[in-house]
């Protein structure tokens, strides 16, 4: 069986949503958490986990991107523990056995949703139609051969020191390169 992995490529998901799920986490679409609430309503962070994310069921956190892993029926069951006490304990669920249900559905669904390979990411996009949500999920796979270079990194520094060095990009524009 197959079930979802948050994953964390870069750290834009602790700035896009109010939290962050740890890389790692067993994950489900999560969208429940927007049943009781009016989409047109949300703003900021979290408009963008409506929009984008997916739910880390440890933490109850954001993930952007999740990931296909082979899983254990043990896992399962641990997965559907975990979210029948987070149902329980922050979802308003009114007992263990009404919130095991629902988490059985919400795993079900995710096992649906892990129909490619292992490794494979996947990424949602959900909206609000017809009085209901919606959600399409994209698949991400690897392609052969060397990786591409990153546009962009980020670097963690250590001390508050800026480089000595300055460029002039006029200077260096009109041909002058001291």
């Amino acid at each position: 069986m197959k079930l979802l992995r948050t994953i964390r490529l870069d750290p834009s998901d602790t700035f896009v949503f109010e939290r962050a799920a740890e890389p790692g986490e067993w994950a489900v679409s999560g969208a429940f958490v927007f049943s009781d609430t009016d989409p047109a309503a949300l703003q900021g962070k979290e408009r963008s986990a409506f929009r984008g994310g997916f739910l880390g069921v440890t933490s109850l956190g954001w993930s952007t991107l999740v990931q296909i892993v082979d899983a254990s029926e043990e896992d399962r069951e641990r997965l559907v523990g975990e979210l029948s006490q987070r149902l329980v304990e922050n979802f308003g669920a009114p007992d263990l056995d009404a919130a095991r249900a629902a988490a059985e559905e919400e795993v079900g669904f995710t096992i649906s949703i892990c129909n490619q390979p292992q490794d494979t990411l996947i990424a949602v996009h959900r909206s609000f139609e017809n009085g209901e949500i919606r959600e399409a999920f994209r698949s991400l796979h690897a392609k052969g051969g060397p990786k591409p270079l990153r546009a962009f990194a980020f670097l963690e520094v250590e001390d508050d020191e800026q480089p000595a060095d300055q460029v002039d990009l006029v200077q260096l524009a009109h041909g002058d390169r001291k």
